[in-house]
């Protein structure tokens, strides 16, 4: 008498699931609708008396101020200023966090001999290193770059040694056993498998690289769009200030959007962003 076993079915993974299409507005309307509840939201606030116009202008006055910054030179100065701060500094921190994340993550002496030193010098803010700054560099760009660099260096280097250390063992030992030198293990096995932790890091690092560079701007007084903000709250602009703050805000979004295309594009051969464009 044969006894017939049913096997259950296995659960399919999320990249086997069927999708299922979400139903009801787009995306970008429902993020529409949300800025104009928010705006709209804003605007009551100071016209009932809940805050005082003087603390926080309506929307539309503060709209109506980033207008007219969007008309003026020394508006761009300062967005150029910040944005120029920005790409040097997430520039130098991913060229060091990459090559020095190879380096480290190929190595296991390396790996253990740093572990300690990474996991004491990380956590420490880098804002934590703005007297220094002052005293190396004074309220020049120099500066901000100095803060920028050490908090961004952080997110791509762990990012990159996580993609070294899940590259497949048998794949890297398949390579040494045909003769693949260093560069092209790094080339071939390593740099395919990283390349995704790599992009995320540098997603990562953008938004972050923006945060510091206002702050910096904003504490130090290097010449941005934190310096203008600064300027504004002093010299009781408080409508200029909240829309200079708006600006702070669109860029960062920018930034965002920006990256996310770029990812895509270079990992449009990965499963999961091939999974993303699957209807």
């Amino acid at each position: 008498m044969t006894q017939v076993v049913q096997e259950r079915p296995r659960a399919k993974s999320l990249a086997q699931a069927p999708r299922v299409k979400s139903k009801g507005l787009p995306k970008a309307v429902l993020g529409l609708v949300g800025v104009v509840v928010f705006l709209g939201l804003w605007e009551l606030l100071p016209v009932l008396g809940i805050v005082q116009a003087k603390y926080l202008p309506p929307a539309s006055e503060v709209l109506t101020a980033l207008t007219m910054d969007l008309g003026m030179t020394a508006f761009w100065v300062a967005v150029g200023d910040t944005m120029t701060a920005w790409a040097i500094g997430l520039a130098i921190a991913v060229v060091l966090g990459l090559v020095l994340g190879l380096v480290i993550g190929m190595s296991p002496f390396l790996r253990r001999f740093t572990n300690s030193t990474i996991e004491f010098l990380r956590p420490i803010p880098s804002v934590a290193l703005i007297p220094l700054a002052v005293l190396l560099f004074g309220m020049k760009i120099e500066s901000s770059l100095l803060l920028i660099i050490y908090a961004c260096f952080w997110q791509v280097l762990i990012q990159v040694l996580y993609g070294v250390a899940d590259v497949d063992n048998v794949a890297m030992q398949t390579a040494r056993s045909y003769g693949f030198s260093y560069w092209q293990r790094v080339r071939d096995v390593v740099f395919p498998t990283m390349l995704p932790y790599l992009m995320t890091g540098i997603r990562l690092a953008a938004s972050v690289t923006l945060i510091l560079a206002i702050t910096a701007e904003l504490l130090i007084g290097s010449p941005g769009l934190g310096n203008e903000i600064t300027l504004a709250q002093s010299g009781g602009a408080i409508a200029g200030m909240y829309a200079l703050i708006l600006a702070t805000g669109f860029l960062g979004v920018l930034i965002n959007v920006v990256t996310r295309v770029v990812e895509k594009r270079v990992l449009s051969w990965h499963p999961s962003v091939r999974g993303e464009a699957t209807p």
